[in-house]
This record gives structure tokens, sequence and C-alpha cells, in this order.
């Protein structure tokens, strides 16, 4: 960044060289300490100063690291003073355009720095000392601190140090550092004294009232930055001779350097008046206040006191009241010297919080014994118009000497002591009085009716919404106009105002409920009266959705309970005496019905079609087949449930019959919803059998097919294929060929049925 100011600066100065010099401080670094001292950093005739010393580098070029400097008409804030630096001091000139980083490890830093900031490892120190002995009892002088480390995120991590190191001569006395951030105990550095640092690596501001500026190139200095101008003082002891060590050096290395400037004559020596007490600096005097300034010095002295530089008549004495604002002069002459010591203070007055006094609080005595419990905070903004802290004392004494507050005023119970003095602080401290009056209120509110509500929000199970706001108007119904209610849950809550219901509030307790209605007039209680809470549940019997089935052609009849206030149906009837409608179609009808609380309860009834099915062909059979045999219903039909039977008594939900004996049947189809039954139609079931056994003893002598019809043909084969015998179905075959019985063994059959269908098997002869 300086390498291009550098640039900058020189293709100006080829154009303005003439005028340039003007715009920056000079700096000349061949004055003595004893004439830095004297010549040019005090001007008072107060104090006696000696053994002076200056020590910092010897550069090879001859120049310092020490000088005096001129301002030469430039803005800097100081016309002159000293320098003392880490570099030469010639580079401190102006303008801003190159980086000042210069010295050697094997200039020496201070022990004496590094002990009062508690750092190590100092380097390129340069030191001004001497002594002196005051005549009165406060020094001070101003300085600035200036640095190349305000650049980037460097004040978040670096910083030089330098110190005014004060001690009284010859002591072994721990030295006092005197370059404090005002009102603290921290030294002045870069790191103690910058704005916010943006960025990821950067950190908040720290005492940035304290901070000045980062500098352009046209600066006067050549410093990244600066401090404001900043003052260092110290109370002594008048006569006592003190040793000064003002110090700066690099801390850790040598890069990045830094600077000292002290005003020209700013070295006083001079009288203490304390503290300008102002609004900023949040210590000013309150209205009405007196303030004793007190410039005593030891001997017998000439005293003059001055306000807004004019002289304040026959004041005289050590000691001035000050009584309103302004800035306060003293000039002390001490006796047999030519040492004026002079002293000034900054006096600013701060209003006294404003008031409303007296105030009353009015509240409700739920048990009217004249006892009660206020919350003192209600009327906090009433008495300040604002939010400010109000502390409550039973007394003005101890509201004046803060003593025995009220430590509970969210729940103050009164005594026979109706009267509190409520206590205003601003943020100065300054504070004022307002009288509270403590009443009871005595007001005629009506006993209220209850609320009822039906239970409509979710499951009826005794617990609903209440729209409090709903039942405000009948609690202020009569009272004076304005009056706002808040709601609770006990009468000790209402009392104190403590965890208020909100607009919308779900009872706690099942069914029904008492709060508490607090009616509010501003800050005051005008009443406080129960109101019950009634859920009304309504869930009558019979009332779940029903499914009804409406036979083909045919019309139904839906009905609910009697009783009931009132009854709408979806039809459009309604009425007190509407229990019923009939309804020819399906669809979905609805009934609310009303009771006398005027809740509603709603049944839905489902009506669906259904009537006598059809046979769309005849039954499916599938027989010959074992235990394999199926008779498969097929039909169709406008309901949505039917029953099959095989013979009219045993019904089953599926039309698929399985593991069917061989048999005649009649196949029924019946509607469940009552709407009849198919007519039936008739099937046979055939099977043949297995084996028989022609041996005489008259059990299954013949092979024959049950249920056969006698123009259905049946032929025996044996293994060959030879055609041994041949019949039709209403009779059998004995096991014999031409008289003659055939041996045990396998045969084989065709049967030709009446409608064409072949079926072929086998089965064994078994003797």
């Amino acid at each position: 960044m300086k390498f291009i100011k550098e640039l900058l600066f020189t293709l100006l100065a080829c154009g303005f060289s003439g005028t340039a010099l003007a715009q920056y401080i000079q700096v000349d670094d061949t004055y003595s300490a004893q004439q830095l001292v004297e010549d040019v950093l005090i001007d008072s005739p107060c104090a006696n100063v000696s053994n002076f010393t200056v020590t910092g580098d010897n550069f090879s070029s001859g120049q310092q690291s020490y000088g005096f400097f001129d301002a030469t008409g430039s803005s800097f804030p100081f016309t002159n003073g000293i320098v003392l630096s880490t570099s030469r001091a010639k580079r401190t000139e102006g303008p801003n355009f190159d980086l000042i980083d210069e010295g050697s490890n094997s200039w020496a830093g201070d022990s004496d720095l590094d002990r009062a900031l508690g750092i190590s490892g100092s380097v390129n120190a340069t030191i001004l000392e001497f002594d002196f002995t005051p005549l009165t009892s406060q020094i001070s002088f101003d300085y600035i601190f200036a640095s190349e480390e305000y650049h980037d995120n460097a004040p978040c991590r670096y910083s030089d140090g330098f110190a005014f190191l004060l001690k009284e001569a010859g002591s072994s006395n721990v030295y006092q550092n005197l370059a404090l951030v005002p009102n603290t105990t921290t030294p002045v550095k870069v790191t103690s004294v910058h704005p916010q640092i943006d960025g990821n690596t950067g950190c908040p501001a720290i005492n940035e009232q304290y901070f000045d500026a980062f500098n352009e190139t046209e600066y006067p200095t050549n410093f990244n930055g600066q401090t404001v101008v900043m003052t260092a003082k110290a109370t002594v002891i008048p006569g006592t001779t003190y040793h000064i060590k003002l110090v700066i050096a690099d801390e850790g290395n040598v890069r990045y350097d830094s600077a000292i400037f002290l005003g020209g004559g700013s070295f006083k020596v001079g009288s203490d008046l304390g503290p300008n007490r102002l609004e900023a600096t949040q210590n000013p005097l309150c209205a009405g206040q007196t303030y004793t300034l007190d410039a005593r010095e030891t001997g017998s002295n000439t005293y003059k006191w001055f306000k807004n530089n004019i002289e304040i008549p026959g004041e005289t004495t050590p000691q001035y009241i000050v009584q309103d604002a302004g800035v306060y002069n003293v000039e002390v002459t001490l006796n047999g010297t030519t040492c004026v010591a002079k002293g000034e203070v900054t006096i600013e007055y701060a209003a006294l919080p404003v008031l409303t006094s007296p105030v009353s609080l009015v509240q409700c005595d739920a048990d009217n014994d004249g006892i009660t419990t206020y919350n003192l905070t209600t009327i906090n903004t009433i008495i300040t118009g604002n939010t400010s802290d109000v502390v409550y004392y039973k007394t003005l004494g101890n509201a004046q000497d803060e003593v025995n507050p009220i430590t509970n005023p969210l729940t103050y119970q009164n005594t026979s002591t109706n009267q509190l003095i409520a206590k205003v602080k601003n943020a100065y401290g300054c504070a004022n009085y307002a009288t509270v009056n403590l009443q009871i209120a005595n007001n005629t509110i009506a006993n209220q009716a209850p609320v009822s509500k039906c239970d409509t929000d979710g499951p009826q199970d005794g617990f609903t919404a209440f729209d409090l706001t709903e039942v405000s108007p009948q609690v202020v119904s009569g009272l004076p106009p304005g009056l706002i209610v808040n709601y609770y849950l006990s009468a000790n809550d209402a009392v104190l105002q403590i965890n208020p219901l909100p607009n919308t509030f779900t009872n706690t307790t099942t069914n029904q409920q008492i709060i508490y209605a607090r009616i509010i007039n501003g800050a005051d209680c005008y009443g406080i009266k129960p109101i019950t809470l009634i859920v009304n549940t309504f869930l009558p019997n019979d009332f779940e959705d029903k499914e009804v089935y409406l036979c083909d052609g045919n019309s139904t009849t839906l009905s609910v309970a009697s009783g009931f206030s009132n009854y709408e149906w979806s039809t459009g009837v309604s009425g007190p005496n509407a229990v019923s409608i009939a309804v020819a179609s399906s669809g979905i009808y609805t009934v609310i019905v009303k009771n006398s609380n005027g809740c509603f309860a709603t049944k839905k009834f489902i009506v669906k079609d259904s009537g006598i099915a059809i046979f769309t062909s005849l039954p499916t059979v599938n027989d010959f087949a074992g235990s394999q045999n199926s008779v498969l219903v097929n039909y169709s039909g406008s309901g949505d449930y039917y029953e099959f039977s095989l013979d009219g008594i045993r019904f089953q939900d599926s039309p698929l019959f399985t593991d069917v004996p061989t048999g005649e049947y009649w196949v029924y189809i019946r509607d469940t919803h009552g709407c009849g039954t198919t007519p039936p139609v008739f099937i046979t079931v055939l099977d043949y059998p297995r084996y028989f056994t022609p041996n005489g003893d008259s059990y299954n002598e013949i092979w024959a097919i049950p249920f056969l019809k006698s123009n259905s043909i049946i032929t025996i084969f044996d293994r060959y294929g030879k055609i041994i015998y041949s019949f039709n179905g209403t009779t059998g075959w004995n096991g014999k060929l031409n008289s003659q019985d055939l041996p045990s063994t396998d045969y084989w059959f065709v049967v030709s049925l009446e409608n064409g269908r072949i079926v072929k098997g086998h089965f064994s002869l078994k003797r």
C-alpha cells in the first residue's frame, strides 16, 4: 500500500515542490535533552527541572531517533513539540507515503518499559529523562501516539510499547505509568485503542473514542494512524523531587515503527480541580446539586476564580462552591514565587427525571380485609413516562438514604402504611421522587353467568378452546367505558397480575373450570370476578357412520332417535320432528341433530345398491377329478355381497365349491342384505370308482358311474386296447367277458356323455 503512495507522491512532488513542505511536520534532531525539556516541553515557573538525559540510536547518518518538531502550518494538532521514535526522527515527517521500518536488534530496549507493560524483549528504545520539583500538586502534559501498525488487521495482534514513568527521584519505588487509557489501568497501545477491524481475522473496536484516524497519503506525518490528543496526569507532592522517564520501543521485533509526539509547552504544573463533570463521561452534576472546587495549595497563597473566562468577584478563597454549569478556572499565585498554578474544570448539570406525582394505584382485595398485594411495577411507566428503573421505599428518608428498599415490588403487600415513595434515577444517577398512594377498589360488579361452549375441536374429551375476547363484553356490561379485562387461572394470579391467560384458552380441568376476570382501569384494578367455563359434550348413542342397502326397485327409511330439539337432513328435510327420511337411491345422507345446549352431532348414512343376483351361465363343473371336483358359480348382481349354496341350506361366501362329492345339486345365490334368493339351477357332479371287487360278496360287485344319464355310452378296454365291454350310462360291468371272470388288473374306459364330452380314465379290478 505504501509503495503505491510513494509513487503517487513522487509524481505529485514534481509539480508542487514549492508548496509541499508547508503541509507536513518538520523535524530538527539536533536538540539536546535539556533543550527539549526546558525550551520545548515545559512552559512553567512552577517546577524546577534538572538531570536531563536522552538516549536512542545514533544512526550511521548521524541522525537521531528524537528531536524537535514543528507543524509548519499543517493540520497536525500540536504546533510544535518533541518526537520520540523507534526509527530516525526525520522519518516521521509527512507525507504518509512509505513504510517506516528500520532499526536493528543491536539497538537495545528498556527493562523499565517491559515491566510497566508486562512484556519482554523490547528493542529500539528512545528515552527522555529528567528530574523536576513541582511547586503545586498536579502535573500534566499532552501527547499523541502514532504507529505504522495501524494497518489491515495488525491492531488486533501487534503493537509497539511506550510509557511515561514517574517516581520519586532517588527512590526504589515502582514506577507509575501515566500513559493509560483514561479512567482505566490499560496502557495506550495499538491493540488497546482502535476501531472495529472487519474481516475473518478482524476484531471488535476497543476504546475507539480515543482513536483518531487511519491516514491517507496527504497527512502531516508518515504514520498509518494515531490516537487523538491525550493527556497524562499525576498528583504530586509540592517540593518533592520526581524523576520522569518518557520511553518508547519496538515490541518483539524491529518492524513497523512508532512514535510519541509531546505537545510543546504542554507540561503543566498546576492545581487539580478534579475531573470534568460531563454527560459525555457519565458524571455530570444533578440539577440543584452544589459542588465544591478545592484548589488549596500549601502556604499563604493568592486565589482567583473564573467562570467562562470571567473573574468571579469576591471569590479569593481556596474553595469555590459551584451551583450552575460552566467552565471554571482558578489561578493560584504561590506566596513568594512567580509561579501561578492554574486549574480548569468543566461542569455540566443533568436534569432530574421528570416524574408524575402523586400517583394512585388501586388494587382489588379478594377477601375485603383491607390488605392486598400490589404489583408496583404496573405504575412505573405512569410515574416516569418510560421504562426507567423505579425503586420503591416506605419513607422519603429511606429513599434519600437508599436503605430498606421494597424488595418485592411485584408482590408488595400493604400494611397500615398506604403511601410509598418511588425513587427514579437517570443514567447519571440523578434522583427524583414521587409519592404513591395505595388504594383498594370498592366497585360493584355483577355476578357472571357461566360461559358454555360445545366441544367441537376434535375428540369430545371435555376440553375445548374458548375465545376469551368474546367473554369480555359480558364482563364489562353496565360498567364505565374504557375498561380492559384480563383472565387468570386463580384469584391470586389475578391480584398479582401474573400468568395471564391467552385470548384463546383451552380449559385445563375437564368439562368445567373457574377462571378469574381482572377488570382494569389503566394501572388500577377495578374488580375481580370468577367466571365458570362449561364444556358441553354431545355424544348421542348410535351415531356412528352406518351402511344401509337399498334393494333394486325399493326404497328404505333412514332414522335416528327422537328427543333432540332439531333435525336437519342433507336432503333439505328439517324440523324438531324430522327423525327419519325415505330414500330410493344410493348415496351419502347426513343428519345433524341439535340438543338443548345448542350442541350438534352428525350421523352419516352410506346407502348402497343391492339386489337379487342372476346366473350369467350354468355353473362351471370340474368333475371326474376325485377330491379335486369343484363347482364355480357364474353370476352378476347390483349388490356387493352374496352367499352361495349347493343345497339351499348351507351357504358360503365364495362362489367356488371344492372337493364336491358326486351327486345332483341345486345351486342357489342369496343376497346377504335381504333382497332375496335367485331361483336355483340344477347340476350333476360325476366321477368314477377307482376300483371294484367282483368277488361274490355283494360289495363292489359292479363297476358303474353314478348319476350318469342313460344316453351316455361307456366302453371298457384291456391294456392292449381291446374292447372288452360297452354299456349305457344306467348300467355297469361285472368284470366278466363271455361269462368268464377276467383277471385282476387295470382296465381303461371311455365315456361319451350326452353333451358330447369325452372322459377317459382307468380303474382296477381286484379279486
